[in-house]
C-alpha cells in the first residue's frame, strides 16, 4: 500500500522504515528541512540500534522516502499515519498543537479518499477530533475514515518490538477501516487486537499507567527492604513466581523517566480530573517516581557528610541503555540536586552526552571513558545499565579511587562482586557492603 506518515520523531520514523521494509511505499514528511536532508542521506537523526541500516535498505529499495510539504507528501496515499509529537503542558495534560496542526494540512491537500490513522499518543476522543478539522478543511471533496493505532514501542528495542509486538491494537469506526489495518500489518505475524476508537486511546495510556505503577510499587518495597533488612531483588524474584504477577518491571532502581511513561501518567490523571474521577493511586505512582532518585544523593550525602565541593562521578546519564533520549532522565534530577549541595561532577554516557549537555546542570565535566570521569573521584552513581558500564570491573574502581565508593542506582552488579573488589557499594533494596578497613563508618540503613 502507498502510506504517509506525518512525523520524522522517534514513533513515526521506525514506524515508516518498519512498514517500508515489509513492503509498503512509504513517505515521512516533517517540516524540519535539516532532519529530512539527513534521512534523505541515509542518517537517522536519533539513536535506536538497528534503525539507520533499515532506513538505508529500503531508500536504496525505493520503498522509503522523506519530504517536507505535505502535498507532494501525501499525494496518492491510501493511509496517513499521524505520529507527531504530544508533549506535555505545564498542567499535565497533552499538547495537541502539532496535532492539530498536523490535521489542517491533511485537510488541505488531501486529493484522494483515505484513511486516516493517529499513531501519536492522545487523549480519549482525539482521533475523532482529528477527522473533524480534516473534514472542516477538505470541504467535501474527499472521504475521510478515522482509526487509531496506538504504539507499544521500547526505546532502544523499538525494531525488535515492531516485529515481535505482544499485540497489534487497532481502533476504528467501522469494519472496513479495521480490515485495511489489519491487512497493513499482516506481514508482521502478530496477533490483532481491534476495537472501537476511543477503547484504542485508553489502552495506550491505561498500559503505561499500570507499568509505571509496578515500578513504583517495586521501589516502594526496595525502600522498606532497605529498612528491615531483606533483599529486594530475592523479594522481587519471589513476587514474580506467581503467575499473576510475573517478573517484568519489578526490578529496583531510581525511577523511571523517557517520553512514555513520566508524560502519559500525569496525562491520564488530568483526562480523569475532566471527568470528574480524581485518580489517586496514579498521582501516588508519580510522587513515588519524582523522590526515588533523590533517595541515593541522600545515601551519598549522609555517607560522605555533605557533598559540597565533593567530586562525584556520574555513568550513564539517559533515561535507560541503548537510547540518546534524555526527557526525564533521573540523572536531571540527579544532577540538579548535587548541583543544589555543592558537588562537583564528572560524567560519562556511550551515546547521550551531546544530549546531556542540553539538559543538565552548569559546571558537569563529561569524559570520553569511565575510567576517565570515574579517576579520583570522592564517590561514584551508576545511573544507567548501559553494558559498558555493567560489564566494568569493580575492582577497575579500587585503582582508579583513593576511597572506592559506589552508589548503583540500578544494581548493576552482585554483592559478592563488591565484597571480592573491596569497595564500598550501595545499591537499591539490598544490604550495603562496606570493607572492614573502610576508616569512615557508613550511614546505617535503619532509621
Amino acid at each position: 500500500m502507498n502510506i504517509s506518515i506525518v512525523g520524522t520523531g522517534y514513533v513515526g520514523l521506525v514506524t515508516g522504515a518498519c512498514l517500508s521494509d515489509i513492503g509498503h511505499y512509504v513517505t515521512c514528511i516533517d517540516i524540519d528541512e535539516k532532519k529530512v536532508g539527513l534521512l534523505r542521506k541515509g542518517l537517522s537523526p536519533i539513536y535506536e540500534p538497528g534503525l539507520q541500516d533499515l532506513i538505508r535498505r529500503n531508500l536504496a529499495r525505493r520503498r522509503l522516502a522523506f519530504e517536507t510539504g505535505f502535498e507532494k507528501g501525501i499525494s496518492g496515499a491510501d493511509i496517513i499515519f499521524i505520529a507527531v509529537g504530544t508533549p506535555q503542558k505545564e498542567n499535565g495534560q497533552a499538547d495537541l498543537r502539532y496535532i492539530e496542526s498536523a490535521a489542517e494540512m491533511i485537510g488541505r491537500h488531501v486529493k484522494q479518499d483515505c484513511l486516516v490513522v493517529t499513531k501519536s499518543t492522545v487523549p480519549v476522543g482525539t482521533s475523532e477530533w482529528i477527522s473533524n478539522i480534516i473534514k472542516r478543511y477538505a470541504r467535501n471533496r474527499v472521504q475521510i475514515s478515522a482509526a487509531s493505532n496506538p504504539e507499544f514501542l521500547r526505546e532502544g528495542s523499538a525494531i525488535y518490538d515492531t516485529f515481535h509486538g505482544d499485540r497489534i491494537v487497532i481502533g476504528a469506526e467501522n469494519e472496513q477501516s479495521a480490515a485495511i489495518l489489519e491487512q497493513v500489518f499482516a506481514p508482521f505475524g502478530i496477533p490483532v487486537f481491534k476495537t472501537d476508537i476511543r477503547s484504542a486511546e485508553m489502552i495506550k495510556y491505561a498500559s503505561n499507567a499500570f507499568l509505571a505503577t509496578k515500578i513504583s510499587f517495586i521501589n516502594e518495597i526496595s525502600n522498606i527492604c532497605e529498612k528491615v533488612g531483606a533483599d529486594i531483588e530475592s523479594v522481587a524474584y519471589g513476587m514474580g513466581q506467581d503467575k499473576r504477577i510475573g517478573h517484568r518491571f519489578l526490578k529496583a532502581g531510581i525511577g523511571y523517566g523517557g517520553s512514555c511513561f513520566p508524560k502519559d501518567t500525569n496525562a491520564l490523571v488530568q483526562i480523569a480530573g475532566h471527568v470528574e474521577h480524581d485518580f489517586e493511586l496514579l498521582k501516588s505512582v508519580i510522587k513515588v517516581n519524582n523522590e526515588q532518585p533523590i533517595l541515593l544523593v541522600e545515601k551519598a550525602e549522609r555517607r560522605l557528610g555533605g557533598l559540597k565541593d565533593k567530586v562525584i562521578s556520574l555513568l550513564g546519564l539517559s533515561f535507560k541503555p541503548n537510547t540518546d533520549d534524555m526527557r526525564d532522565a533521573p540523572s536531571v534530577v540527579i544532577a540538579e540536586a548535587l548541583a543544589e549541595r555543592g558537588a562537583k561532577m564528572k560524567a560519562f554516557d556511550p551515546i547521550a552526552a551531546e544530549n546531556a549537555k542540553r539538559v543538565l546542570a552548569e559546571g558537569v565535566q563529561y569524559a570520553d571513558t569511565i575510567e576517565e570521569a570515574v579517576k579520583r573521584s570522592d564517590a561514584v552513581m551508576i545511573l544507567t545499565e548501559w553494558e559498558d558500564i555493567k560489564a566494568f570491573p569493580l575492582a577497575s574502581y579500587r585503582e582508579l579511587m583513593d576511597a572506592p565508593i559506589i552508589f548503583d542506582g540500578r544494581n548493576c552488579h552482585e554483592l559478592r562482586e563488591a565484597i571480592e573488589a573491596g569497595v564500598e557499594y550501595y545499591s537499591v533494596g539490598r544490604r550495603q557492603v562496606v570493607p572492614v578497613h573502610t576508616q569512615a563508618p557508613p550511614f546505617t540503613a535503619v532509621e
